[in-house]
């Protein structure tokens, strides 16, 4: 099946980006130059227009056109800390045990969230991670390729997904929510959580390159874990 024409022209201005031609500043051809280039209504540039800016990739100004935004990394860096960094604040010793890392396919559930069709590849990894050898997070993750394609190469031992990811894929966008839910068997004996406590359960989206770059489910003891923050 071939990708909807407003794609093509998304990635047409995302390859452009990323290869340096057009840095931060620069104006991108207006809807009409690019409904005549891919010989398309001017709707479906429009949609490609307004998906990048919400993206943050692109900025419109009233009047004037659109232009490559400044990149988001700086407050996004803020927000998403390594537990490794957390622990070793705390003057503690951190260490980690990979559960699984490998390749794997987006299902039915998955393949929304990661903004793929279903059936696509992803890379898929669990890792554990300790504080003062006591288990304090349980990390589920899925990898876009495209964004990071070494990923299951890397030995997440030495280096935290975040600290990898953050690195070869700088972030435009974050979303999370944050619940408490009951943990099955298998994860509680992780954590070494009783039977009937809660977890604190953090469910994180990143985006960088203009696409989804990973998909995070990140399980904490609720005995022993709690969200700070300041601002």
């Amino acid at each position: 099946m071939n990708a909807p024409a407003y794609q093509g022209i998304k990635d047409f201005i995302l390859a452009r980006i990323h290869a340096g031609e057009w840095a931060e500043g620069h104006q991108v051809p207006s809807e009409n130059e690019l409904a005549r280039e891919f010989k398309v209504a001017r709707m479906t540039v429009n949609r490609a227009l307004r998906e990048l800016t919400a993206e943050q990739v692109l900025t419109r100004v009233q009047g004037a056109g659109t232009f490559v935004a400044r990149p988001k990394y700086e407050s996004t860096l803020v927000a998403i800390r390594s537990i490794s960094d957390e622990i070793a604040a705390r003057g503690h010793r951190y260490r980690a045990d990979v559960l699984l890392l490998g390749a794997a396919i987006a299902d039915e559930t998955l393949a929304p969230e990661m903004e793929m069709k279903p059936g696509s590849p992803v890379f898929h990894s669990r890792v554990l991670h300790f504080e003062n050898d006591e288990p304090v997070q349980l990390e589920e993750r899925w990898v876009n390729p495209a964004v990071a394609p070494d990923y299951a190469l890397q030995d997440f031992t030495n280096t935290t997904p975040n600290q990898y990811l953050v690195r070869v894929a700088p972030l435009q966008r974050v979303e999370y929510r944050i619940e408490a839910l009951a943990a099955d068997a298998a994860t509680r004996a992780l954590l070494t959580m009783e039977e009937g406590e809660p977890c604190l359960v953090l469910h994180r989206r990143t985006w960088s390159k203009g696409q989804v770059a990973s998909v995070a489910n990140l399980w904490h003891p609720g005995s022993r874990y709690r969200f700070t923050g300041h601002f």
